[in-house]
């Protein structure tokens, strides 16, 4: 039989082994541990340093295996055995294979064995809770969320020292959304369970007064999903047309209550697609080391929005355009903090675009881009006639290209800055009329605002009651401004297609970059299956 090693990686201990023994009360144990015991313990801990280092620091106190710990022990199976509800891998746990050895331990060396295999099952089943079951950049390199992870010692001084169940509840996902996302799940595998959601509707638009037989399959797809009540009608009536529309906003599609093409090929969804999303959703969540009750702002990327949410409200919400889908412009994954905002900003080109868009325009043409200003490595502009474009290559090109502050400025009047290696932000844009459509990945990576005003008032009224009229004086001079935020402001990019609504119904987006899809691939690799599904 094999146990899994946690996936945590080893750290320092916090309290030192004198210490750590003091705590426990290990100094004159209640049952010696025979050499047979210790000798196999030491053995099968000494693949995992962490493990090993725990066990020789405690003098090799079992946490399990001793009559006096079946509290303990229960906890733990009692925990490991839902790894099925939280979408994790059963089988990096295995509950039923560890409570089988525990069942047939005969000797003081199988005892030592499966003491070390349930401590391993225990730090896999609080890590994996706790910090998720992936690495998430070996998945996609875009995703660069900084994810915190608990000292493993800190873990098992923790279950040492405390109420076994209670320790094992300390170890779930705190957020309400994780518990939207497992009631989502536990719905969607009943629903598969019980056959989904009826035949698929033929691609064809249907719109009001339409009947027929096509009408019929999207009105039990629509009832079997929850959106309209059983009926006999027909016809695309009025009731008809309001589920169809609140599908569309649950689904971020405009919602005109016609099923176009569009529609229906997202009502064509099956059930099993939307569970994956729930799975994965969960995933990130347990990545989600954040304060929910504190002013944020979220910009979901599938949802192609920013908001502005303060203890757990939305207080201010816009359209934005994410990066496009090619493999060096997709908008990261991560939390930062916005520090300030810079109104009639300057362009500073990107190093990428400038030699990979602009510097071949350059030398075809040197008065190309005229909109852009040719900048030494000491920030003084360059005459477009003193510089011979043609003699540089995209390595050795020493200088950089930036447009100043005009009403045609790619950043337009004004961006929010917060500082990161990735050289992301978010900013207004001439380019409005991309605003308009349903799918928006258009930009470089950078987070483009439909109403970049409104969202600076925003902002700034928690620290003025001036604000908007400040804002506009700035403007008006023409001249970048900073403006400082008192207290900077948590900003997140992130990444959900299945995301609870303020009213507990789970909205679902397109999976735009196809990161789901690799994330969930990698669980299922892992071991996570589909609950629901038959064979």
């Amino acid at each position: 039989m094999t146990f899994l090693a946690s996936s945590a990686r080893p750290r320092r201990s916090v309290l030192t082994g004198v210490v750590l023994s003091v705590a426990l009360g290990l100094a004159a144990p209640a049952h010696a541990n025979s050499s047979a015991f210790t000798q196999s313990l030491a053995s099968s801990a000494s693949a995992d340093d962490v493990i090993a280092s725990w066990y020789r620091e405690t003098g090799y106190a079992p946490l399990w295996t001793r009559a006096d710990q079946a509290e303990r022990r229960a906890a733990l199976f009692e925990a490991i055995s839902s790894a099925s509800l939280h979408g994790l891998p059963v089988q990096r746990y295995d509950a039923n294979a560890l409570m089988a050895a525990f069942r047939a331990a005969e000797t003081e060396a199988d005892r030592g064995q499966i003491e070390v295999a349930m401590t391993r099952a225990y730090l896999a089943w609080a890590h994996d809770l706790g910090s998720g079951a992936l690495k998430p950049k070996s998945v996609d390199p875009t995703i660069v969320r900084e994810i915190a992870e608990t000292d493993p010692k800190l873990l098992l001084s923790r279950l040492a020292l405390g109420e076994p169940r209670a320790v094992m509840a300390s170890l779930l996902p705190k957020s309400t959304v994780y518990v939207q996302l497992m009631k989502a799940k536990l719905q969607l595998e009943q629903g598969i369970a019980a056959g989904g959601w009826g035949g698929e509707v033929p691609l064809k638009a249907l719109g009001p007064d339409a009947s027929g037989p096509d009408v019929v399959l999207l009105r039990d797809r629509l009832v079997r999903m929850g959106y309209l009540a059983p009926s006999s009608s027909q016809v695309f009536d009025r009731a008809m047309q309001a589920a169809v529309q609140q599908f569309q906003l649950d689904h971020g599609l405009t919602p005109d209550g016609t099923a176009s093409l569009g529609t229906i090929g997202e009502i064509n969804v099956a059930p099993q697609a939307r569970l994956k999303s729930v799975i994965v959703a969960m995933e990130r969540e347990r990545w989600m080391d954040i304060d929910r009750s504190v002013r944020h702002i979220w910009v979901n990327q599938p949802d192609f929005t920013a908001k502005i949410i303060d203890h757990g409200k939305t207080v201010f919400e816009t359209r934005v355009v994410i990066g496009k889908n090619v493999p060096d412009q997709r908008s990261p994954e991560f939390s930062d903090e916005m520090e300030h905002l810079v109104i009639n900003p300057s362009w500073g080109v990107p190093r990428s675009i400038a030699v990979k868009e602009y510097l071949p325009l350059l030398q075809r043409n040197p008065n190309a881009v005229g909109h852009l200003q040719v900048v030494d490595r000491r920030g003084r502009v360059v005459p477009r006639g003193a510089v011979n474009f043609a003699a540089y290559t995209a390595k050795s090109f020493p200088f950089a290209l930036r447009q100043p502050p005009s009403d045609g400025n790619a950043l337009g009047k004004v961006k929010f800055m917060f500082p990161n290696a990735y050289n992301i932000y978010l900013h207004d844009t001439p380019s409005k009329s991309l605003f308009a459509e349903e799918v928006r990945a258009y930009s470089h990576g950078c987070i483009r605002v439909a109403d970049p005003f409104d969202l600076a008032h925003a902002l700034l009224s928690v620290q003025s009651t001036a604000a908007e009229e400040e804002f506009e004086r700035d403007l008006k001079t023409g001249r970048e401004t900073t403006v400082k935020f008192l207290k900077s402001v948590p900003v997140h990019l992130v990444y959900f297609t299945a995301y609870p609504t303020a009213k507990g119904r789970i909205a679902y987006r397109r999976d735009i970059y196809g990161r789901d899809e690799a994330l969930y691939r990698a669980l299922s690799e892992a071991g996570v299956v589909l609950g629901g599904v038959q064979g």
